[in-house]
C-alpha cells in the first residue's frame, strides 16, 4: 500500500491544544502559540485549549495531564523549553508520561534545523511521544522552529498519526 493510500480516510479535523512554556511571555505575546493557532485553523482543526505556563517540571506536567482529561484533544503542541539551559525541563516533564515516544520526531527535526541553522542544530531537544491516546509533540519556542516543524513533519502526518493512536 503507498504512503497516499494509507493516508486516505485520516480524520481531517482534530482537536489540539497548544501550551508554551515561558517565564518570560504571556498569551497576549505568544507569537508562536498564535502563529500555530492560525495555522491549526486553516487546516480545519479545532484549538480546544491554548496557554502560557512557566518553565516548571511540575506545573507543565500537571497542566498537561489537566488539558488530557479536561479537554481530551487528540493532539497537544508544546513550544517552549527544550533546549539545554537550567531552565529547560519541558522534555524532563513529559517524557515520563510517555506511554510511546516517536523516536523519529527529534532527529528529523534537527536535521531539518541544521539544513537552516547548521549545527545550533545541537541545541535543541525537540520529542514526540503519546500519552494514552494523545499526541504530545514538543518543540523550540522560536517562530521559526514552530513553522518547521508544524510545516515540515506535524501537520502533514497528524491525521496519519492519529489514526495508528486510535486503531484497536
Amino acid at each position: 500500500m503507498s504512503t497516499k493510500e494509507h493516508k486516505a480516510g485520516t480524520p481531517k479535523s482534530l482537536n489540539l491544544a497548544i501550551l508554551t512554556v515561558s517565564t518570560t511571555r504571556s498569551l497576549a505575546d505568544d507569537k508562536s502559540g498564535h502563529w500555530i493557532r492560525k495555522q491549526a485553523e486553516k487546516k480545519g482543526h479545532g484549538v480546544v485549549f491554548h496557554q502560557v505556563v512557566p518553565d516548571d517540571k511540575d506545573r507543565i506536567a500537571d497542566k498537561i495531564r489537566t488539558v488530557i482529561y479536561d479537554h481530551n484533544p487528540h493532539a497537544i503542541l508544546v513550544t517552549g523549553g527544550t533546549g539545554i539551559g537550567p531552565a529547560d525541563v519541558t522534555i524532563e516533564a513529559v517524557r515520563p508520561m510517555f506511554t510511546k515516544e516517536l523516536t523519529a520526531f527529534g532527529p528529523l527535526f534537527s536535521q531539518l534545523s541544521y539544513e537552516e541553522i547548521e549545527s545550533a542544530a545541537l541545541l535543541s531537544r525537540a520529542t514526540a511521544g503519546i500519552i494514552g491516546q494523545t499526541l504530545l509533540f514538543c518543540m523550540p519556542g522560536s517562530i521559526k522552529a514552530c513553522k518547521l516543524a508544524c510545516k515540515e513533519l506535524i501537520f502533514p502526518e497528524l491525521g496519519h498519526l492519529i489514526r495508528h493512536v486510535q486503531e484497536g
